[in-house]
């Protein structure tokens, strides 16, 4: 028995070890290569016995046949894809092989339809694509007009500008962690979310006449003044949403199961960030540290000072970080401007963009004429062309405007986030749990009106 037992142990003094994209090597079950390899490297080994790979969570089979793989259509109708998203998801076993997203079922021609309209209806057109983020859409497009009509709006209309797309970009956020944390199981995030995105709606109507499509932000400033009391508006806001945020963050930072959901999941590295043109919080928490409004300022919020958080691991859990704390750094800007706010025209003082005041209609004919033909025939545009970008809550948001001298764009193209960030979809999901697929995407906060245009 001794005997056998020393054989034994002579044939297992060197141990196989095959790491994907390594050669063969051999150790001792004591040699500290060993150790390293078991500790570091152990996401891929070969188990010869069973001639398949393992990995610390599930099982690698690379030697099954396309037969024996199953192609399952994950929408457009599932309310875990964020809209009208489709995937072709191919299967073995509970592991994602292949993803395939498929858009195109909430398609609406937004960027033909603003060929048919004047400069000065283009706001109604846009803001109806990223339907979350309504204001970033219209400050991207009114932008991009005034840069071809050489104004520049007054710093009052800047500031409004700024203050009410950081609010914009809070309450997209708060819908994307209530929605985020709906997929994964914590149901009280998504009475949260929406309830704390109430007291900025509420405010935007006040202000707008609108909660969502707010033909707000036009080319030469703003619609309207912001509207009396105001700051006590904002106020309320300031006092109560960081408290009640840092309650539903530590409520989940202390959730085991939402660590386990979020964290090691869809992983995206900052090379594939890069090289799949993806912006925004999706960039940032895979640790590039890139933000619209660092790097090409706009509408003066290089005045104001507020910081950009980065992740590091490319992780759900790392996206759903980098927006919270972005929600912070949102309202450090609103403060800001709230205690700043310059005193002036809401609007350019020029007779060819601006529309007369509505007391002069009723008191100057000509007041009446010049009313009456901005808002028919609008208000010409210099021949040419330029790309104007802001920071929306999902990441780059560009218009790309051309003029031909007349009162309609002769081409208008979006850069939308969403349709770029949807590419890292396959890369987040390759190899992957079919049960991460929904933390996964709802980790991306797509929106289908920023892709479908």
């Amino acid at each position: 028995m001794n005997q056998e037992r020393e054989e034994a142990t002579e044939a297992t003094d060197t141990i196989d070890i095959w790491i994907a994209g390594t050669e063969e090597r051999q150790f001792s079950p004591t040699d500290e290569g060993a150790q390293e390899i078991s500790e570091h490297e152990s996401d891929r080994r070969l188990d010869e016995q069973f001639g398949r790979v393992v990995t610390d969570d599930y099982v690698f089979d690379d030697e099954v046949g396309d037969d024996e793989r199953m192609i399952v259509n994950m929408g457009p109708q599932h309310p875990s894809t964020h809209g009208v998203l489709r995937l072709q998801v191919e299967l073995e076993g509970e592991i994602i092989r292949r993803t395939k997203p498929i858009i195109g079922y909430l398609h609406t021609g937004m960027e033909k339809t603003a060929e048919q309209l004047t400069f000065g209806q283009g706001p109604t057109n846009v803001t109806r694509m990223d339907y979350l983020a309504p204001l970033h859409c219209e400050l991207a497009y009114s932008l991009a007009v005034e840069r071809l009509l050489g104004v520049e709006v007054p710093e009052r209309a800047k500031a409004i500008r700024v203050l009410m797309t950081e609010l914009n970009r809070a309450s997209s956020h708060l819908v994307a962690l209530a929605t985020n944390g709906m997929d994964i199981g914590a149901v009280s995030m998504m009475i949260y979310g929406f309830r704390e995105r109430e007291s900025i709606l509420a405010f935007f109507e006040k202000t707008t006449g609108l909660r969502m499509n707010h033909n707000y932000i036009r080319p030469g400033g703003v619609a309207a003044d912001l509207p009396a009391g105001w700051k006590d508006d904002v106020g309320d806001i300031l006092e109560n949403l960081p408290v009640r945020i840092q309650q539903y963050d530590d409520l989940l930072q202390n959730n085991p199961i939402w660590l386990s959901r979020t964290k090691g999941v869809g992983v995206i590295s900052g090379e594939e960030a890069t090289a799949f043109g993806i912006t925004g919080p999706a960039l940032r928490a895979a640790g590039v540290n890139w933000d619209i409004r660092k790097a090409f300022p706009y509408s003066g919020i290089e005045q104001y000072e507020f910081d950009v958080p980065v992740g590091e691991h490319g992780d759900v859990y790392d996206r759903y970080r980098v927006r919270v704390d972005e929600i912070h750094e949102s309202l450090k800007i609103v403060e800001q401007v709230m205690d700043s706010m310059p005193k002036g025209d809401y609007r350019v003082d020029d007779r060819k963009v601006t529309p007369p005041p509505r007391a002069r209609i009723d008191e100057s004919m000509e007041a009446l004429i010049h009313h009456f033909k901005l808002f028919t025939e609008g208000f010409k545009v210099p021949p040419g062309e330029t790309y104007v970008a802001v920071e929306s809550p999902r990441g780059e948001l560009g218009c790309y405007l051309v003029s031909d001298g007349q009162a309609r764009p002769y081409r208008m193209h979006t850069r939308a986030p969403s349709f770029a960030n949807l590419q890292a979809l396959p890369i987040a999901m390759g190899d992957s749990l079919m049960a991460d697929t929904v933390a996964t995407i709802a980790s991306m906060d797509p929106v289908m009106g920023d892709v479908d245009r």
